[in-house]
């Protein structure tokens, strides 16, 4: 039996609200890829995400003590609530944020595609559900794929290693498959009252980093695209993740993982388009198999 991520028609024609809040928040996160290559030419990576963070918190923070009436603490739960807080935003955004340092948004975008096998993976290890051949044989394509993007890529000034920004996104995406199984166990909590716990955790976590790190403010005001950057990232913290939360309430944890697979097509026209980014052939040709492990991954028969 395949249990990989899949979006059965049954689910599609009943539920047609949370297939749009899925999609609604593929397109925020893809643009978030672009919004943080802005912002870091102006503020300190963890700077960055401190502010996004606090400006998050602050708009959800009046809304969050009515959201939390509305489904009562349940014991133990705070075990899994902090363990999401720590993998996203914390350990997340602090792998991705220095990834783009080193690595192209349409990279890194391509990493992503492992969202769903990995999220399908760990649900064979940790929930023992059991996976199809064409799930594992997926699994290792898209892997391979993801390897030879990353060893073929080329240091460049928008790339300077590439490798090494690779190699964090992928790791930001374990972080993902963490978080995304957590929210699984914390069904039952309104989507943006989770949203909320997450701004506030990483208010606290990227303070004390910021403290860590030294980072400080930038001696003149920004120009006006890191500015605007700040406020999308902001913006889509609040309504992507409130979204993605809605969509694995009502259907699951991997059939929302699986629409991670449209960020790596988004975010490599988003990156052409905003950044006049570029991959070299031999990656272009490591984005197949990428793509065709993730499909073959949630065939079915």
């Amino acid at each position: 039996m395949n249990t990989m991520p899949s979006l059965p028609s049954r689910s599609v024609k009943a539920d047609i609200p949370a297939l749009c809040a899925l999609a609604t928040a593929m397109v925020l996160w893809s643009g978030t890829f672009i919004a943080m290559r802005v912002g870091l030419t102006a503020f300190h990576p963890v700077l960055l995400i401190f502010f996004r963070m606090l400006v998050s918190a602050l708009l959800l923070l009046p809304l969050m003590r009515g959201w939390g009436r509305s489904a009562p603490y349940r014991k133990g739960d705070w075990r899994i609530i902090l363990l999401m807080v720590l993998a996203e935003p914390c350990l997340y955004f602090m792998c991705e944020a220095y990834a783009l340092r080193y690595t192209t948004a349409s990279q890194a975008g391509v990493v992503i595609a492992l969202l769903p096998l990995l999220v399908g993976v760990s649900a064979f290890f940790i929930l023992k559900e059991r996976l199809g051949k064409k799930t594992w044989a997926g699994f290792f394509l898209a892997v391979g794929g993801v390897i030879v993007l990353t060893l073929s890529g080329e240091d460049t000034a928008s790339a300077p290693n590439a490798l090494l920004g690779n190699t964090l996104e992928f790791l930001a995406m374990l972080m993902a498959c963490v978080y995304t199984l957590c929210v699984r166990k914390l069904v039952g909590y309104p989507p943006f009252f989770i949203t909320g716990l997450q701004a506030c955790g990483g208010v606290v976590f990227f303070g004390l980093v910021c403290l860590l790190f030294g980072a400080r403010l930038p001696e003149a005001l920004p120009d006006f695209e890191p500015l605007l950057a700040l406020f999308f990232l902001s913006f889509s913290t609040i309504v992507a993740y409130g979204l993605y939360n809605l969509g694995i309430a009502r259907l699951g944890a991997g059939p929302a993982a699986a629409w991670s697979n449209l960020i790596p097509a988004l975010t490599l026209i988003m990156g052409i388009v905003f950044l006049d980014e570029r991959l070299t052939l031999m990656q272009s040709l490591a984005v197949l198999p990428i793509l065709a492990g993730v499909v073959l991954s949630q065939m079915r028969g």
